[in-house]
């Protein structure tokens, strides 16, 4: 049997097994000898196949944002020997087209590739067109024939009709009929000729302006591309109750729109530029939760701001004490003005007292003793929430929702961080977001959804801009470089991650118990690993302190109102602070660690030190420079390191053993490194590398 490269055998082939008889509309349908088979078939000429990015089985458009560097496939492949070549053609919502070359992944694969930054927001589609490479074939024969010494002239005249191809089919310079002509002139040898059609500077100018045969395009494909925001941010939450509460003899004041103000500033200088705040509605009175998520409230406890709905209104009202809508408008420009965006917490959900519950019992689950059932998560019971049912009047549900988020989008909000919306239907939200997008282009919905990977990423697939993720529970050196594979990978093409490295309701054992190393480590690999990351307000103070037998803070900011000194924490030098706004000002220095698809993941002889590394080309850089940082962690917040590291040096840009100096971000130190690098990382001094490769 021949091999892959070798000429079919002259030798007759093995009976073919007998076709199937054909349908009898088949039969009924004689083959009509005038019409080009061609145009019966879904097959082009040159096979192409298998594009991405796009979601697998899902009439969704893959997605991307403004700025964002997206790596293009493709499987292309042909008949025979002869070579290929592959095009990428992206089409603008403008109409602007632009093209890139491909290049083949690796011999043998079909699979080929090319990077594109996305410059506009709107939906995009792309194909891919493959050619017959008649130049690459050329250049492949002729070596072999005129070393040889057949068919001489033959190859020469053919070079020199694809150099004249060039010119006339894809604006090749007028200097290569120079060149045909030498190839044409036989006063000279034939391995003069050869030579002068094959330098460096000829093949360049061939393979930018090849002759392209045979040309065959795949179907369009689309690609939804967002703002710039869907994808990077540094997010900060906090309660604006708690922003200037104070304690009295009497009880608690609470915070109010106008005194949380006074902590944009720290937040801005921190390098923030997404501030959350929980619910901001009315809080239920009727079983309101007291401290610790107690039963028993005291008269001036707040209850949880997840409890929405009182006297005081529903979902498009603003709880009393902390202002007007007026105010939270003031709030917002006051964050812009710092840089900042407001992200609202929008949760679907009731407190027993909620007018919903009078105006639209039928919105509610009722039980058989005439009662509403309340939301459970086994064993949490949350006795002061009541879930809405979607199935009693969609409609209604729907378009109500609709007015909500038009109400607080023109208060000047563009970003949502939408709770539990894995506990609603899926085709709910992608209605909701669909009809809020298509009205308000920026506006972006964050998943608080921590459940089941497939309705993770279908949230994602049907419109949600961004998501939560399990970075939390991913603590050791395997975990998260599996994880961070993973988020890179292939659903990085409609999944966003944002790693969160706390919540009011997450306090995980590795922070309980790993000190400020474990502060350090959590916030420097979430920082770097995913272009958007998230702390929650006192992260910076090192509030390790869990509830007995919980992942929850003690004293819990959902249930109480919390007071803390940020001057205090500052003049003692017990506040992280600093070393958050070191991460904010590294990740806004370097664009690589804006992208999320630029990350590989390397090795170490430790299983506690974790190695990444994001890589962003030249051409995709402000300054026309590589960009590209190593992260070398060890996830061991109790102990000392010394390891060695090794790189994939092609991944980052490098060619195998070459030697160049990395500048450690965190230190301020310079090392020379090669392949292989030794590291010593102590957890109580500084546990993380973040090196920035000079280029030799």
């Amino acid at each position: 049997m021949p091999g892959p490269d070798e000429p079919a055998s002259a030798e007759p082939t093995p009976a073919e097994p007998t076709p199937a008889a054909p349908t009898p509309a088949a039969s009924a349908a004689p083959a009509d000898a005038r019409v080009d088979p061609r145009t019966q078939v879904h097959t082009g000429r040159i096979p192409v196949r298998d594009l991405f990015p796009a979601i697998p089985g899902s009439p969704h458009p893959a997605k991307a944002v403004v700025g964002e560097v997206v790596p293009f496939s493709a499987t292309v492949f042909r008949e025979g020997h002869d070579q290929i070549g592959a095009t990428l053609v992206l089409t603008a919502p403008s109409g602007a087209v632009h093209r890139e070359p491909m290049r083949l992944v690796a011999p043998g694969t079909d699979r080929w590739t090319a990077l594109a930054a996305i410059d506009e927001q709107g939906m995009w589609s792309w194909h891919v067109e493959g050619w017959s490479d008649d130049w690459g074939t050329w250049l492949h024969d002729a070596e072999i024939k005129i070393g040889a010494g057949i068919d001489v002239e033959l190859m020469l005249e053919i070079g020199a009709r694809l150099m004249e191809r060039s010119i006339a089919e894809a604006a090749g310079p007028a200097s290569l009929a120079e060149t045909a002509a030498v190839l044409r002139d036989r006063t000279r040898t034939p391995q003069e000729r050869w030579a002068a059609a094959t330098t460096l500077t000829m093949r360049t100018i061939m393979e930018a302006h090849p002759p392209r045969a045979l040309v065959s395009a795949s179907e369009d494909v689309p690609l939804r591309v967002e703002r710039r925001r869907a994808l990077v941010g540094s997010w900060y939450e906090l309660f604006p109750r708690s922003e200037g509460a104070r304690k009295t003899k009497d009880g608690w004041i609470s915070g109010t729109f106008q005194t949380a103000k006074e902590r944009i500033p720290a937040v801005a200088a921190m390098g923030f530029d997404v501030l959350y705040l929980p619910p901001i509605h009315p809080i239920g009175e009727v079983n309101r939760k007291g401290p610790n998520n107690s039963l028993t409230p005291g008269p001036g406890d707040p209850g949880s701001p997840w409890a929405i709905g009182s006297k005081d209104g529903g979902h498009d009202a603003i709880h009393p004490d902390l202002g007007t809508i007026d105010d939270l408008r003031d709030f917002v420009a006051e964050a812009a003005a710092h840089g900042i965006e407001v992200a609202l917490d929008f949760a679907l959900q009731c407190a027993p007292d909620h007018p919903w519950v009078t105006e639209h019992p039928d919105w509610f689950t009722q039980l058989p003793d005439g009662t509403i059932a309340f939301a459970e998560n086994p064993p949490k019971k949350y006795q002061d929430i009541y879930p809405i049912n979607f199935d009693h009047d969609p409609a209604g549900i729907a378009h109500e929702t609709v007015r909500l988020l038009e109400q607080w989008i023109d208060c000047g909000v563009q970003i949502f961080r939408v709770d539990n919306p894995h506990t609603k239907p899926v085709w709910f939200w992608e209605w909701v977001i669909r009809t809020i997008t298509d009205r308000h282009p920026d506006v972006m919905f964050h998943a608080e959804a921590f459940t089941r990977p497939a309705m993770m990423q279908t949230l994602a697939q049907v419109g949600f801009q961004q998501s939560v993720t399990y970075y939390a529970w991913r603590n050791t050196k395997q975990e998260l470089s599996e994880y961070l594979a993973e988020v890179s990978g292939e659903q990085a093409a409609w999944f966003r991650p944002n790693f969160w490295t706390n919540t009011p309701d997450i306090l995980t054992e590795f922070l309980q118990f790993g000190g400020v190393p474990a502060y350090k480590i959590r916030a420097a690999i979430a920082a770097t690993g995913v272009p958007s990351w998230a702390v929650y307000a006192g992260y910076e103070l090192i509030e390790d302190v869990a509830r007995p037998g919980s992942e929850e803070n003690v004293d819990n900011e959902k249930y109480e109102y919390k007071e803390r000194d940020w001057a205090k924490a500052e003049r003692l030098g017990t506040s992280i602070a600093p070393y958050l706004t070191m991460l904010n000002r590294i990740r806004a220095e370097h664009p690589a660690l804006q992208q999320l698809r630029n990350l590989s993941v390397h090795w170490s002889d430790d299983d506690a030190v974790l190695v990444f590394a994001k890589h962003l080309d030249g051409r995709f850089t402000p300054s026309g420079e590589d960009d590209t940082i190593i992260v070398v962690a060890n996830v061991d917040p109790h102990s000392v390191r010394q390891t060695m590291v090794h790189l994939d040096l092609e991944a980052i840009g490098l060619e195998p053993g070459s030697t160049f100096s990395v500048h450690d971000l965190v230190t301020d130190q310079v090392w020379e490194w090669g392949d292989d690098a030794f590291v010593r990382l102590d957890a109580f001094v500084e546990p993380v590398h973040i090196l920035h490769v000079r280029r030799p």
